[in-house]
């Protein structure tokens, strides 16, 4: 018995070890008989890389593309022929206004002037937010001295000071520059503000305990950790100085003209193509303005904030 169970287990081990080299080879996606090559494995993120993608390209494409076809309808359909200058089609607005130099050079000559005042209100409006914000946020009585004028300034319409601003600084480009910062300003003071009052009060314990002055303490901590919040004030006053400098152009005509110059007379004039044309320039332009200042934000805060998160 002893010699038959062993000559059984000894025909049995080799095929038993065959079996397992057969049984891991499939495992491993190789067989000793066929070898089979591995499937590709899918790469890493390239599922949530096609979303992104789609989410940028794709959606705003397709929006455009419909929001193109409701202007032919409203053109072809719902205007007379008599009337259709009021929205002349798409590609009357390229072919007569766009693609045309003697009406484009204006425009973008204009839209450079509206660059620059913008920019200019812009670095102010910055300064003078960030200043303000940083003075509330050292002492109480800043705050209720100066909170309720920034308030102030911001729900009181633009327009119903202009006049105001036109006697006091006259007609030209001081007062252009003076809109956008009036428009731009209130964002960035509350930003700022928000920013500086919501740093982690254990970090505010271990300056303290390194007895730190309050410029060591602004400077190496609070703006430092209010940052996120400072540029998304940025963000939203660059948009916002954008539409102050149209709007100056429009109220203050002395000196050279601006975008906002050219709507006001585009519309005067019934020159609907031109008109639109402009319009579309100046939205690029805002639109251009807020991407850059978007990409910078994420480009200094967003590689340790999660509002710099791209998902």
């Amino acid at each position: 018995m002893t010699s038959t169970a062993a000559s059984t287990g000894t025909a049995l081990a080799p095929s038993a070890e065959r079996a397992a080299e057969e049984h891991t080879g499939k495992l491993a996606g190789v067989s000793t008989g066929n070898p089979a090559k591995p499937a590709p494995a899918a790469a890493p993120g390239s599922s949530s890389r096609a979303r992104r993608v789609l989410a940028v390209v794709a959606v705003p494409a397709l929006a455009l593309a419909l929001g193109i076809g409701v202007w032919y309808a409203v053109s072809y359909l719902l205007l007379d022929p008599a009337r259709r200058f009021l929205l002349p089609p798409p590609h009357q607005v390229v072919s007569r206004s766009l693609a045309d130099p003697v009406h484009l050079e204006p425009m973008l000559q204009a839209l450079g002037v509206t660059a620059r005042i913008a920019a200019i209100g812009f670095v102010l409006a910055a300064l003078i937010g960030i200043g303000t914000g940083s003075l509330m946020n050292q002492a109480r009585w800043v705050e209720r001295l100066v909170y309720p004028y920034a308030v102030m300034l911001q729900v009181i319409p633009v327009l119903a000071i202009v006049p105001l601003i036109g006697l006091w600084f006259g007609f030209g480009t001081g007062s252009r520059v003076i809109v956008c910062v009036m428009i731009a300003l209130f964002p960035v003071i509350t930003n700022t503000h928000f920013g500086l009052r919501s740093v982690d009060r254990g970090l505010h314990e271990l300056f303290t305990l390194g007895r730190a002055s309050r410029v060591r303490r602004l400077v190496s901590l609070e703006l430092p950790a209010a940052l996120p919040s400072v540029f998304t004030g940025l963000r939203i006053a660059s948009g916002q100085v954008v539409i102050g400098a149209i709007l100056g152009d429009m109220f203050f005509a002395k000196g050279e003209p601006g975008i906002g110059t050219l709507l006001d007379t585009y519309r005067a004039t019934l020159r609907s193509e031109d008109l639109i044309a402009a319009i579309a320039l100046a939205s690029l332009f805002g639109i251009a303005v807020y991407t850059v200042f978007t990409l910078v934000s994420q480009a200094v805060v967003g590689r340790w904030h999660s509002s710099g998160d791209r998902r």
